[in-house]
């Protein structure tokens, strides 16, 4: 074992493991980790971020020969950023402390990343070779994860198959460059997410989940964690947010204009006056959606939340505000003829009673038209609002991040361990 004072820079793998209160379980986890560390014969250190215990866990920590960080902000997310900013491994394997993960498989991610993958997910399920073993996994989750993670690959192409596998590896390069944001439970779907988007290399390898540790019940809340990936994925997805959904209610507004406009009946029944205003709804309303999903996309963009990909670059650049207002005159305009002529068919009628029929089908699109020509208009100023200082909001953003990261994290003076090298 060589001095624990040794330059930082020799360190190559730090293992994290966020902890609350897990005095029961923590020791066998430290434990199982040295003896892959000194299997491997690697310069490692482990680090515990401690996000609050009011149980033992630190001084078994410090026993053990983790180096314990303190991490305030409360969170999942928090205790780990906390760690990753504290450690300083060039290669990082985050793990939870319920001893539900085996740190004798640390072998494995080490060797992926070794060979330059940026990240390596484990997987507990049986798609990616990995055995959860009888009591180690709720009902309900061997559901939900396998479905999560079905739309984890198909919206975002990324290749895991175990989402919430909270056992994975990753280089610390790669890390700093995804600027993760979220603080809870959602980090670790976050970080899959960001590095399908960038792309990055992502390795899975099988690993064995065991039965929980403790007495107590997990941090895990099934529904409230749940729904917060499920939320996750949509706002990192404007497309399927916004757009699918607009794109949808636009096309069924146009058919039904295709269908009430000419007064076409089918097996008898006819399209009117009625059906042009529930056209004009789902119009108004996937028109709506449609701008979501552009502000969305821009914004997440300019934030780094999204990469930003050649083909919105190409729209953002034939994009100007002239173009927009140009649009909007045209359809407000348009909107207006027809309001005028419906007017016109009132004189006509010395301001008396209208054909119903007729006349709605002026007034109902003249409305439309121009609704739509006013939100063309303010979302076009509103686009390029939102454009302004594109260029260095990300870059502040990022500083600004890993300084809150620096306060928030606070060493406790314990003796770090680091293995031998060969």
């Amino acid at each position: 074992m060589q001095d624990p004072a040794q330059d930082a820079s020799a360190i190559e793998l730090s293992v994290v493991m966020p902890c609350l209160n897990e005095s029961e379980t923590l020791g066998a986890c430290i434990a199982k980790a040295w003896t892959a560390i000194d299997e491997l014969g690697i310069a490692a250190e482990i680090v515990v971020a401690d996000n609050g215990s009011t149980d033992d866990s630190r001084q078994i920590a410090v026993r053990a020969g983790a180096r314990v960080v303190i991490v305030n902000s409360p969170g999942y997310g928090n205790a780990l950023m906390g760690g990753i900013a504290a450690s300083r491994g060039r290669l990082i394997v985050m793990g939870d402390a319920d001893d539900s993960y085996d740190f004798l498989e640390l072998p494995k991610f080490v060797a992926k990343l070794r060979e330059g993958f940026d990240l390596v997910q484990g997987c507990r399920l049986k798609r990616g070779g990995g055995r959860i073993l009888p009591g180690a996994m709720p009902t309900l989750h061997r559901w939900g994860n396998p479905l999560l993670s079905w739309l984890l690959r198909t919206w975002f192409r990324a290749p895991v198959s175990d989402v919430y596998c909270g056992l994975r590896g990753f280089t610390r390069e790669h890390y700093e460059s995804l600027d993760l944001r979220c603080t809870g439970m959602e980090f670790a779907t976050e970080m899959i997410i960001k590095s399908s988007l960038r792309p990055a290399r992502i390795a899975e390898v099988p690993i064995t989940l065991h039965p929980d540790g403790r007495s107590r019940k997990p941090h895990l809340r099934t529904f409230r964690d749940g729904w917060r990936t499920l939320r996750l994925y949509l706002l990192y997805c404007p497309r399927w947010l916004f757009m699918v959904p607009g794109l949808a209610m636009l096309c069924w507004g146009l058919l039904a204009y295709a269908i009430a406009m000419p007064n076409i009946r089918i097996f008898g029944v006819g399209f009117a006056a009625h059906t042009l205003l529930i056209g004009s709804l789902a119009i108004i309303c996937g028109y709506q959606a449609i701008t979501f999903a552009v502000f969305a996309r821009t914004f997440g963009a300019m934030e780094g939340l999204i990469p930003n990909s050649d083909r919105f670059r190409r729209l953002e650049d034939s994009f100007t505000i002239e173009r927009g207002l140009v649009v909007a005159a045209l359809a407000i305009g348009a909107g207006a003829v027809l309001l005028l002529l419906a007017l016109n068919e009132w004189r006509v009628h010395d301001f008396g009673n209208l054909n119903y029929t007729t006349t709605m089908r002026l007034v109902v699109p003249g409305v439309t038209l121009t609704v739509l020509g006013f939100q063309t208009m303010f979302s076009s100023f509103f686009l390029s609002v939102l454009s302004l200082g594109r260029g260095s909001a990300a870059s502040m953003r990022s500083s600004a991040t890993k300084v809150e990261a620096a306060g928030k994290t606070k060493p406790v003076d314990a003796p770090a361990r680091v293995s031998a090298v060969d």
